[in-house]
């Protein structure tokens, strides 16, 4: 490991200890003071954070920049290679839709997307055809953070509704673009979630508004040329646990309202034949039971776990009856067969499912019944399914890639069955996957359950235990972490990094029960599964023990934590990046962003004494006690809404109250980001040089 030498004393977090009292259980918090009294306003207005609290934090920034003041020219080679691997004038392949195919591309040099469109039968790679409707980097100058949250076009085609976070907080501004005139109209929606779905006429519009716990719990109907203190309330959502989001169709029949938490959901659906309607439920809500639908011509296709069909089935339901006592099932269910998403088109239906650890894409003959499977021979690999954005097609898109193969994007016939490869990923610098191998291992979990590690590497590293390893992991809320390209991790591979992305369980990777059986009661599984995959790339001779770095961000943020607690020895250093580290003091708090809905995810401590204990064993901060820490860089957004700033900045300062060890434990908030970091592509580029900077100096191979 290379010392962090010359190093000035470490910020101390002054010592304001609180205590809170729980099912007759104290606990006592000494930094709790780090929690903002304004917090709400600052994430709308960051000037007006408490001078203490951004004192501390400016302190904490001006250390973990002296720890790394020597990796700076570094960061910037580390900056430039994977700059150089980006196409900077890259564009997506346009989509047909009506009068028009639509896409996204970047300028040279530029730092966000601009929309586009062209003529349908136009050259889909010609630039000279291109029609600008949309600008990122006009829109986002001066700004310090800006995120463009979506770009909405009207079927007529003359307007399109786009929104913007210029804080970071994810409270989204919609506006109104005349895509003809190329201005936005004066109509101005605040506090969103930046999505919206266009009436069939183009003249009004619905959206979810955001409340102050940052929770979309409202659908409003917005008219143009009226005023947001006009909008006409169309649901609201009182149970403070679950959101609303809203989704339109194909056909443009039916807006959809969609209300859920993190297991149970409730669709309701309005038909544009008359907007005024009042949402009708198709099902309502039944604890733990899961639906999600999209519409076929004259019956919706229902995808659930209704009936203990863990991995979930596909139903269908007359329109004119749509009510769960008329599904009627067309896809069963399948252990060990997890379909992920569904949709619908004239003559197919069709879903993306994961078997045996791997996507593959399904195709039904409507009339038929027929079904066909898209699949690929690699042992890990990514698909992504888009679709079309009509109806009538028999042509659909999607997207394959693996940790040697980067992105190809196809279009693909149904009927025919003919694949039409539209484009390959560029890497400008060069890049050749003959040079490079990928792998899947599985690592026996301390239960005996098998857990996957997909792995990437160069044909020369030695597979003699010196390789280090970084070795990324999520594992909540079943996100299942794709075996995918990325040009990002070369800068480690290409420098003996062993590459290594752990599916541990609290992801779908394996179908639901691995999500379950990584959630609630069972989450500690999830900490044990990645320790697990670290003995395993131990004994099968790819890395060493101290040889590795950790990392994993947000959910995997409390992985991390978790694990350093739990076997730091095994580690030369961790990344946290946005971690849920206090989980059990914010699942005690039904007042900050997002509580509610996580308690079906971790539990209710509030209501159960169960809860409490079981999140008290394992919350990081919680369990930070007297043993030597690995090198740990955290990385917080001072206006996140989901991890607040305080939870990291909290857990460095207990961090290195309580460590014996001498190597550094780093704190970096971005005081102009929230969750996601940097907006700009580059700028975020700029985050993972730090990152990759720090693996590589606690791993003895930063340059200098």
């Amino acid at each position: 490991m290379t010392e962090f030498k010359n190093l000035p004393a470490p910020p101390k977090a002054a010592a304001r200890p609180v205590t809170d009292t729980r099912h007759g259980k104290t606990r006592t918090d000494e930094y709790a003071w780090l929690r903002a009294e304004n917090w709400q306003a600052m994430f709308k207005d960051p000037s007006i954070l408490e001078s203490d609290i951004r004192n501390h934090l400016e302190a904490e920034n001006a250390y973990m920049k002296a720890a790394m003041v020597d990796t700076e020219a570094f960061q910037k080679k580390l900056f430039a290679e994977m700059r150089g691997r980006i196409k900077e004038d890259d564009s997506s392949v346009p989509m047909k839709d009506g009068a028009y195919a639509y896409g996204t591309a970047y300028r040279t040099g530029g730092e966000q997307p601009y929309f586009f469109r062209i003529p349908r039968d136009g050259d889909l790679h010609d630039p000279d055809l291109r029609s600008v409707l949309l600008d990122g980097d006009k829109e986002s100058d001066g700004k310090a953070y800006f995120d463009l949250g979506g770009f909405f076009h009207t079927t007529d085609h003359a307007r399109a509704l786009w929104s913007y976070d210029d804080k970071g907080s994810e409270f989204y501004t919609i506006k109104v673009r005349d895509l003809a005139g190329g201005h936005d109209l004066d109509d101005v929606i605040e506090n969103t979630g930046g999505g919206g779905v266009w009436a069939p006429d183009g003249n009004s519009f619905f959206y979810t508004e955001v409340d102050e716990n940052h929770r979309p719990s409202k659908v409003y109907h917005h008219i143009l040329g009226t005023a947001q203190s006009e909008d006409r309330l169309v649901y609201e959502e009182k149970d403070p646990g679950f959101f609303v989001g809203i989704g339109g169709s194909l056909l443009d029949d039916f807006i959809f309202i969609d209300v859920h938490d993190h297991q149970t959901s409730e669709v309701h659906i309005i038909p544009t034949a008359d907007l005024k309607t009042a949402p009708q439920v198709i099902a309502q809500r039944e604890t733990m039971v899961e639906y999600d639908v999209t519409e076929g011509g004259d019956v919706f296709f229902i995808l659930t776990n209704d009936g203990d069909a863990k991995d979930f089935k596909i139903m269908e339901a007359p329109v004119s009856a749509p009510g769960k006592e008329n599904w009627k099932e067309v896809v069963p269910h399948q252990e060990g067969r997890l379909i992920l998403s569904h949709m619908a088109f004239a003559g197919h239906l069709i879903w993306l499912e994961r078997f045996g650890g791997l996507p593959r894409i399904v195709i039904r003959d409507r009339k038929t019944g027929e079904e066909h499977a898209i699949a690929f021979d690699e042992e890990a690999y990514a698909l992504g399914l888009q679709g079309a954005q009509e109806y009538e097609t028999d042509t659909i898109r999607f997207s394959y890639s693996s940790m040697t193969t980067p992105s190809q994007l196809y279009d693909y016939n149904m009927v025919t069955r003919e694949r039409t490869l539209l484009k390959t990923q560029e890497v400008p610098s060069g890049h050749n996957p003959g040079d490079y191998v990928t792998r899947r291992i599985q690592a026996k979990a301390e239960d005996g359950e098998l857990v996957p590690v997909s792995l990437v590497y160069r044909k020369d590293t030695p597979l003699d235990g010196s390789a280090p390893c970084l070795l990324y992991g999520y594992g909540a809320y079943g996100i299942s972490i794709p075996a995918s390209f990325s040009t990002n991790c070369l800068s480690l591979v290409d420098r003996g990094f062993i590459y290594a992305i752990a599916h541990i369980r609290g992801g779908k990777d394996k179908g639901f029960a691995w999500y379950e059986n990584g959630k609630m009661f069972s989450k500690k599984n999830t900490f044990s599964d990645f320790v697990a995959a670290a003995d395993a790339l131990v004994a099968d001779g790819f890395t060493s023990y101290g040889n590795i770095v950790a990392e994993g961000g947000s959910a995997g943020g409390m992985l991390m934590g978790a694990v350093a607690n739990m076997a730091p020895e095994k580690f030369s250093g961790i990344i946290a990046a946005v971690p849920f580290v206090d989980v059990l003091t914010t699942m005690l708090d039904d007042t900050l962003p997002l509580t509610p809905p996580e308690w079906p995810e971790w539990g209710n401590p509030i209501a159960s004494e169960e809860s409490y204990d079981y999140i008290a064993s394992y919350s990081p901060y919680d369990n930070v006690a007297e043993k030597p820490y690995p090198a740990i860089l955290a990385l917080a957004g001072l206006t996140d809404p989901r991890v607040t700033y305080w939870e990291p900045a909290k857990w460095v300062a207990r961090l290195r109250d309580k460590t014996t060890g001498t190597a550094p434990i780093l704190l970096r908030t971005n005081m102009d980001a929230g969750h996601g970091g940097a907006s700009g592509r580059f700028q975020r580029l700029e985050e993972i040089a730090l990152e990759y900077a720090f693996a590589l100096k606690v791993s003895g191979k930063a340059e200098s």
